[in-house]
């Protein structure tokens, strides 16, 4: 069965905020909006970009991966879900691994939140919210064939779904809308394009030419995704301990030779 995946065009995106304010909606976020708008360019332009929850797929969430308490659920779908409100520490670990920036601490309730791609929605087979509302379509949520039938591939456009961020590569679920001769994003390279003031021109990626596997982070194996979203997790077995004799009379132990320094 094909995934439905969401494809972010930022070149459609005009701003109007309908998606920030249909994810209010969400059941899950209970009033608060997990998709955020960034200006591209804001000195020079009024460009903007929608930024959401990328569901990265390799390696397997690494804000999951960080995760010491296990809050962060995956399901086998490879959505992967906000915090658990009963098992998060807020440690912020999922905050600053996320390469995209996404995931956010609720200060006042004490856990993580981020998209969750509306899996109340999108599990039985409904659109997330903000897909169903973006007047431009630069938020388009179905199988890569979906979105090639709606005219995009025939303008000129082509997803991508592969970044790299200094050696690091990440692929992720959902797609961001380049052109076809992008076949990945550098963002280090956009980033220093940036610094130096060349934002004229995308630079070439550049990292797939000395890009090595991930290494993890601290040392923490990665962990499988659970057979269900909401499984509960098994405890581990706990090994009987003999019960304690009762107290009685002292036993005397044996007296121990008088020993005498040797000067």
């Amino acid at each position: 069965m094909a995934v439905k995946r969401i494809f972010l065009d930022p070149s459609r995106c005009i701003g109007c905020r309908s998606c920030v304010t249909a994810c209010r909606e969400c059941d899950t976020h209970k009033g608060e909006s997990m998709i955020y708008i960034d200006y591209v360019n804001r000195g020079n332009s009024v460009a903007t970009s929608p930024t959401l929850c990328m569901h990265c797929e390799d390696p397997v969430a690494p804000c999951a991966q960080v995760c010491p308490a296990q809050a962060i659920l995956i399901s086998p779908d490879g959505v992967v879900h906000q915090a658990d409100e009963a098992r998060c520490i807020h440690c912020q670990n999922c905050v600053y691994a996320c390469p995209f920036g996404v995931p956010k601490l609720d200060a006042e309730k004490e856990f993580m939140r981020k998209c969750n791609l509306c899996y109340d929605r999108t599990s039985v087979g409904k659109g997330p919210m903000c897909a169903t509302v973006c007047p431009t379509q630069a938020i388009f949520y179905g199988t890569y064939e979906e979105w090639v039938l709606a005219g995009r591939g025939q303008q000129g456009a082509k997803p991508v779904n592969v970044f790299y961020f200094g050696q690091q590569r990440v692929r992720t679920r959902n797609y961001v809308v380049m052109t076809n001769e992008d076949e990945a994003l550098d963002l280090m390279a956009l980033a220093e394009a940036a610094i130096a003031g060349n934002e004229s021109a995308t630079p070439e990626p550049t990292a797939g030419q000395n890009a090595t596997t991930w290494i993890g982070s601290a040392g923490i194996p990665q962990r499988e995704a659970p057979a269900s979203p909401w499984t509960p997790r098994t405890p581990e077995p706990v090994t009987p301990t003999k019960p304690a004799k009762p107290a009685g009379p002292a036993t005397p132990s044996p007296a121990e030779p008088n020993l005498v320094p040797v000067p």
